[in-house]
């Protein structure tokens, strides 16, 4: 699905110097991925939207969705709004043994190769690989060397490669992504400020032992299709707090990718960065930024912002059925802390406000709920039959408001939503332009 030209000029762009990126989407919100389309129409610019290991797998994930079964969704949503087909490019993230980290490695393998092979005959044309992770019988004393990783990872890619021969290698070859220098998919358990920029020995040492690792088995033209390599250039997120961009500590990092003719750095956990952050990330060659948290943190302010509308509104004579919404999050949330648990520390008082308002925004795993999805469409119901009064915008979406007074935007539930979303993807666009 979708033209990996959008891919391959970004990296022959970043090659003569110019500050070019693209912006990854790793959410399935269905809000999201729709904000993500119409602000891409706008912008005249590709969506890449991907999906992880634990997210979308051959047993359905945390979504219930295959790879294919996640391929339609999206093709879906795209397709209503008549997004180009060749501008929408499908992505894997961390792909490899983590979910099945639990069991030996060669049942955790297998599962591994099986995945890449899906999510290849499905059409994603960029394969993140990453087989970090230690399985139930690695020796648990010692890290798992590089050279480990580098063959269970090649072993996925030799998977990926013949299953896209024998789909007869027609349409876009796998593009790949190596290194695993951030959190594990879903976010790390616990807070950490004291980020350490990837060394230049350390990624030297990774792509030197992969490349040798791809040509052992043969798949010299498939190293040749190796656009990116994953590293912490020093920005993460907590619950509370941000780490910024700090370009200096990352200078010597920077450099070294130029001496590598086909590859560049994705950033990932780049969510919250400001603009001057991300601009700076795509001048010094993270030239992938992933952004996910962020996406739904602005949706959930959004929805969040229509729910006390619907408090403000829904009194007196007015009265109706009110959504509840953010009770019903949180009770969800409660009846199933799976997603948040291991993510979230202090006391009651504190823990109520991390699943609201924590920047990890564990609640994005919640909005499927069926009674969160029918709190939502009874707001979106309740709040879409009247107009909004504008003192009532201004109080709960300032920025929203000054748009409608200038005519750019319309006063309606589904729009606001759409226009807090596109606030955090127009920074991401525009700085992936080097604007």
């Amino acid at each position: 699905m979708g033209s990996v030209d959008n891919l391959d000029n970004m990296i022959r762009a970043q090659k003569r110097g110019e500050a070019r990126g693209i912006v990854s989407i790793c959410s399935a919100n269905p809000f999201v991925i729709e904000a993500s389309c119409r602000h891409a129409i706008r912008a005249e610019i590709p969506v890449l939207i991907e999906s992880t290991c634990n997210q979308v797998n051959q047993f359905g994930g945390y979504t219930g969705l295959t790879p294919q079964q996640f391929v339609d969704y999206v093709a879906a949503i795209a397709e209503k709004l008549d997004f180009p087909r060749e501008r929408l490019l499908l992505g894997g993230d961390h792909l490899g043994p983590y979910p099945w980290r639990a069991e030996p490695v060669q049942i955790a393998m297998q599962k591994s190769e099986d995945l890449v092979r899906e999510y290849v005959q499905a059409g994603y044309v960029k394969i993140h690989l990453d087989a970090s992770m230690k399985c139930a019988d690695d020796n648990p004393e010692r890290p798992l060397h590089k050279s480990v990783s580098a063959r269970r990872a090649v072993t996925m890619a030799a998977v990926a490669e013949q299953t896209y021969q024998e789909m007869g290698g027609s349409g876009a070859a796998p593009r790949y992504v190596i290194g695993t220098e951030v959190p594990v998919p879903g976010g790390v358990e616990e807070s950490d400020e004291q980020l350490v920029v990837t060394t230049v020995q350390d990624v030297q040492e990774m792509i030197e032992i992969t490349k040798d690792a791809f040509v052992e088995e043969g798949l010299e033209l498939a190293w040749e299709r190796v656009i990116a390599v994953v590293v912490q250039p020093g920005v993460d997120y907590g619950d509370a707090s941000i780490i910024p961009y700090d370009r200096d500590q990352a200078a010597e990092l920077s450099r070294f990718i130029e001496g590598y003719p086909n590859l560049v750095y994705e950033a990932h956990s780049t969510d919250y960065q400001t603009h001057q952050a991300l601009k700076e990330l795509v001048e010094d060659h993270f030239a992938i930024l992933k952004v996910g948290p962020a996406l739904t943190f602005a949706f959930r302010e959004a929805v969040f912002a229509l729910a006390m509308m619907e408090d403000a509104l829904l009194t007196g004579a007015r009265a109706k059925v009110s959504s509840n919404l953010q009770e019903v999050l949180d009770g969800a949330m409660m009846e199933n802390p799976l997603h948040w648990e291991k993510y979230y520390a202090g006391d009651d008082e504190e823990l109520k406000f991390a699943r609201k308002f924590s920047f990890s925004d564990r609640s994005r795993y919640y909005w499927p709920d069926p009674a969160v999805e029918a709190s939502l469409k009874t707001l979106l119901v309740n709040m879409g039959n009247q107009p909004l009064p504008a003192s009532l915008v201004s109080q709960f979406l300032p920025m929203q408001y000054e748009r409608i007074r200038s005519g750019e935007l319309k006063s309606t539930p589904h729009d606001l939503i759409m226009d807090k979303i596109y606030f955090v993807l127009d920074s991401y666009s525009e700085a992936a332009k080097g604007q």
